[in-house]
C-alpha cells in the first residue's frame, strides 16, 4: 500500500448523525458513514474511530440543567456508547470486522480499553471504535481522539465535520471567509480557530500528531483527504515548511 498514513483516527462529531432530524440516529448517515469506512479499510488502512455523543445527548439536555457537571458528563459518555454500537453495527453489516472499546467498564457490550490489546486489533485488520471518552469528566471527546491517537500511534488524525476545512471565520457565517490549505499550529492558536478543545489540541501539538479537518458528509471525501488531494479539507502542520 502505497500511502502517505498506514494508521489513522477518525473524529466524528455526535451531531453529524442526526442528520435531517431533530435528534437520534439517522441510519442513511449512519450507512453512508459505514460505506466510506469500508472504502479505505479496504484499501489497507488501520482505521480507529471515536465518536461524540451531542445528537443523543441534545435529547436529555434539559434534564441536565443544574445538574452536577460530573454526572452530565458520564451520561454524555454513555451517549457516546449508544453511537458507538450503532456504528459498530453498521460496519459489521458491511462485512467490516470491528472491536467496540469503552474507557467504562461495561463488559457485555465491549471490551476494556486496553492500549496493547487496541494496537493488536487494528495489527490484525479490524477497526477499533473507542467509546464513553477518556472515561474521566471534563474531556471531551476531541481530548479523547488526541489521546487515543497518540496511544496507538496513529499517524494522523482526521476530524471529520459538517465543514469542509479550516476558514479564518465561520463560512456558514461569512461567505467571504478563505480556506486554509495547509495552517501552522501557532497560527491557529494566534488566529483563536476554535477547530478542537484546547487540551485535544495541545496534545496534538506536544506529539506533533498530524491533523486534517475535512468534510464526512461528502461521499469520498475520506479517501480524498487520506491521498492528499488538495481541494479536500484543510492540515495542521507544527512546523514551518
Amino acid at each position: 500500500m502505497a500511502n502517505k498514513y498506514k494508521r489513522i483516527l477518525l473524529k466524528l462529531s455526535g451531531e453529524a448523525l442526526l442528520g435531517e432530524q431533530g435528534h437520534g440516529i439517522d441510519g442513511n448517515i449512519l450507512t453512508q458513514y459505514a460505506n466510506e469506512i469500508k472504502a479505505v479499510h479496504d484499501e489497507g488502512y488501520e482505521l480507529c474511530v471515536v465518536i461524540g455523543g451531542g445528537n443523543i445527548f441534545r435529547g436529555v439536555k434539559g434534564a441536565t440543567e443544574g445538574m452536577d457537571r460530573v454526572q452530565g458528563d458520564y451520561m454524555g459518555m454513555l451517549a457516546t456508547m449508544i453511537n458507538s454500537m450503532a456504528f459498530q453495527d453498521a460496519l459489521e453489516r458491511k462485512g467490516v470486522h470491528t472491536r467496540l472499546m469503552s474507557a467504562i467498564r461495561m463488559e457485555e457490550i465491549a471490551e476494556p480499553y486496553i492500549r496493547r490489546r487496541a494496537i493488536r486489533h487494528l495489527e490484525k485488520g479490524r477497526v477499533v471504535i473507542f467509546g464513553a471518552g477518556t472515561g474521566n469528566p471534563y474531556f471531551t471527546t476531541d481530548t479523547a481522539a488526541a489521546l487515543r491517537a497518540i496511544e496507538v500511534e496513529a499517524e494522523v488524525i482526521l476530524k471529520g465535520t459538517r465543514v469542509d476545512g479550516i476558514y479564518d471565520s465561520d463560512p456558514e457565517q461569512n461567505p467571504e471567509a478563505k480556506k486554509f490549505q495547509t495552517i501552522t499550529g501557532d497560527e491557529v492558536l494566534s488566529r483563536r480557530l476554535d477547530i478542537m478543545d484546547l487540551t485535544a489540541f495541545t496534545l496534538c501539538r506536544e506529539n506533533e500528531t498530524p491533523l486534517i479537518v475535512f468534510n464526512m458528509n461528502i461521499v469520498g471525501n475520506l479517501k480524498k483527504a487520506l491521498n492528499g488531494e488538495s481541494d479536500v479539507g484543510s492540515k495542521v502542520v507544527w512546523e514551518e515548511s
